[in-house]
Order: structure tokens, then C-alpha cells, then sequence
């Protein structure tokens, strides 16, 4: 379905396929090959404006930012690069805003970590992102270019995308699933190498599973719960919202997502060190994941300053995964990247957010 660009001040370009980009180079009196050479300039060759577009007559570049029309990519704030190499970026939307994202490269891989809102209503305990609330959902321009970003800073292909930044995804789920759909079709990285994290929000993931499957035909993309906790009363005291959402219901709908869909649920677990890393806690787990087609993807806490939450000792998690596949569950561990700048996600952008208020 093409979709229409709306003739406004503030609309974007980034996000529309080569075959929107078509039908809006006919509606405004152009060949449809212009919209062609827009989706090379945009998605193949990072244009930032529409005066680096040199191949379309300038008279239509005119005219199109006189209508307010632009590209729609991000300015960068700030970039830091640890000793593993991970990359931070921050870059500042139109509005004033600031987004996070990581580049974690691998010598196989290079995944980026993208954000989907701005800050985030979750509110969950361990993380920096939530501590700040939420300014607004992320439009398709802005998730796409994280991407582009990443890309140009790292001078490297992207081979997998994340939606594990700042934000809740399912609580913007249309422009995720746009988002998705632009990744794969115009920028060219496999649904299968992308993954849409939740900390679970009631009654969404059967929509999800429709919704994603009318938007991108089957569902190829993995689901990502964040669990965090074997049991209900230890989740709701570092999850704040799993008080309206209990660990059965939110089990019994992972498991009709994947009656619909065909795929395994990926379970995230944040090893807290004295808290949620005992032998009981992974045997309790278990019990809880058995039975379909499930991953438990264990993480060790990156420590914030505003809890006293704890990093595990590296014995504790080897155990901790021991006994998990000692219960025939499917499990691994997550290394940690970018420790030596502020890993934990959310931590970059409210450093920065602070050094303005001082300013």
C-alpha cells in the first residue's frame, strides 16, 4: 500500500518506499523516476537534505522546501566509542529532543540498538531510560535514520537491528512495524535479524501477531520479553507495570503469540546480584518457560546511579545458566558492551539532558 505524503510543513521523505517515493514524485508533476533517484540518494548514498539531492532539478528542490518537505534525518549531538569499539550516538530530533543509540559491532556482526520513544512510561527500576518519563513516541524517519546513522559513523553494513533502546516498542507499535517494514525492504536487512523488545503491555502480543502479519506478511521478526523475574511479586518490585499485567497472564499470551506466528519468544533476564540469581529464582524459571518453543537470554546489570541494584559475580551467572539447561531450557548469555561509557541505556542522553539544564 503506497503511502501518501501529506503536503505539510515538517513532512519527512526518509521512511517511504521507492514506490511511495514514485507516487509522490507524480503528484508533483515529476517523473516517476525522480522518486527513484530520491530512495538511492536517501537510502543508499545517507543524503541529509534536499540540496545534496543534486541529480533533481533544482527549481523542484525549491519548491519542495518552500512546502516544508525534508528529508528527515537527525543532527548529531555527541558521539562515544569505548574500548570495545560498542558507539554511542546522540543525535537531536527537530522538536528539541535527543535520541540514544548503540552500535555494537562484532567481527561478524554489527547490530544497532534502537530507540523507540523518547525516554519511557515503564518506569522499570533497573533501567536510566524510565527514570526520566516519557516525552513522545519516535516517528518512522527518526527509527529509520538511527540505522543510517550507525551506519555512516561506523562505516559498516548493519546485519541486525534491535528495538531495545529508550522506549516501550508495543506502545508504538504502527510506526515500529513501518519502521520494519523500511529496514527490510529499503535498506535491506532481514526480518529475521531483527528483534522488538517488550517489558509486556496487557492484551498486545495476539494483536502484534495479526497486526504484524497483515503489515509485513509472515512474521519473521523475534519477539523479546523482558522478564526479569521468575515469579509475581519479585517482578512487580522492580517492574511497576507487571502490577497490571501478572507473569501468568503475560506467559499464557506469549504462548498464543507463538501459536500464531510460528516463532519462539526470547526471554530477557537481568541477572541482580542477591536478588533475582538464586538457584531457586532459575529453577522457578524454568518451570515457567518449559513447554513451547521459548530462549532465556540472560544479561548481567549494568549498574545506574540511582539504584543499588548490584552486577552479579561471573560465578553466579555461569551457574545461574547451568541450572537453567540442566531444566532442558534454552539459554544463553548476553556479553556486556560499552561498560567503560555508560552501558546502561539512557545513561548518555540524561548526561547530556543534565549538562543543558546547567547550561
Amino acid at each position: 500500500m503506497t503511502k501518501l505524503l501529506p503536503l505539510s510543513s515538517n513532512s519527512f521523505l526518509l521512511g517511504l518506499s521507492s514506490e511511495d517515493l514514485e507516487e509522490f514524485a507524480r503528484r508533483e508533476g515529476e517523473q516517476a523516476f525522480r522518486g527513484r533517484q530520491i530512495h538511492e540518494w536517501i537510502y543508499q548514498r545517507g543524503a541529509k537534505d534536499l540540496d545534496s539531492i543534486t541529480v533533481l532539478p533544482k527549481k523542484w528542490r525549491d519548491s519542495l522546501q518552500k512546502k516544508g518537505i525534508k528529508i528527515g534525518r537527525l543532527d548529531e549531538i555527541e558521539r562515544i566509542v569505548a574500548q570495545d569499539s560498542t558507539l554511542k550516538l546522540l543525535m537531536g530530533t527537530v522538536d528539541g529532543e535527543i535520541i540514544e543509540t548503540v552500535g555494537i559491532p562484532t567481527d561478524k556482526r554489527l547490530t544497532v540498538c534502537v530507540s523507540s520513544q523518547i525516554g519511557c512510561p515503564m518506569g522499570c527500576r533497573f533501567c536510566a531510560t524510565g527514570k526520566g518519563g516519557l516525552s513522545r513516541s519516535l516517528d518512522v524517519n527518526e527509527i529509520v535514520d538511527q540505522v543510517i546513522s550507525v551506519r555512516e559513523t561506523m562505516n559498516r553494513r548493519p546485519t541486525h537491528v534491535v528495538f531495545m533502546g529508550m522506549g516501550e516498542p508495543l506502545l508504538n507499535i504502527h510506526n515500529v512495524l513501518d519502521s520494519i517494514e523500511c529496514l527490510t525492504k529499503d535498506i535491506g536487512i532481514g526480518q529475521r535479524k531483527i528483534t522488538v523488545s517488550t517489558v509486556g503491555i496487557p492484551d498486545t502480543l495476539p494483536d502484534l501477531a495479526k497486526l504484524a502479519q497483515e503489515r509485513l506478511g509472515r512474521v519473521k521478526f523475534t519477539l523479546a520479553v523482558s522478564l526479569h523475574a521468575p515469579n509475581q511479586d519479585l517482578r512487580k518490585s522492580i517492574i511497576p507495570s507487571a502490577s497490571a499485567y501478572p507473569i501468568t497472564l503475560l506467559l499464557k499470551d506469549c504462548k498464543r503469540y507463538v501459536e500464531l506466528t510460528g516463532r519462539r519468544v526470547s526471554f530477557e533476564y537481568i541477572l541482580l546480584g542477591g536478588l533475582n540469581d538464586k538457584d531457586i529464582h532459575a529453577e522457578q524459571l524454568a518451570n515457567l518457560v518449559r513447554g513451547f518453543q521459548s530462549h532465556v537470554n540472560l544479561i548481567a546489570y549494568n549498574p545506574i546511579t540511582e539504584e543499588d541494584f548490584k552486577r552479579p559475580s561471573q560465578s553466579r551467572l555461569n551457574s545461574f545458566r547451568e541450572l537453567l539447561e540442566n531444566k532442558g531450557v534454552a539459554v544463553s548469555v548476553r556479553a556486556s558492551r560499552g561498560r567503560d561509557k555508560d552501558a546502561a541505556c539512557g545513561q548518555l542522553r540524561r548526561q547530556q539532558i543534565d549538562k543543558m539544564n546547567i547550561n
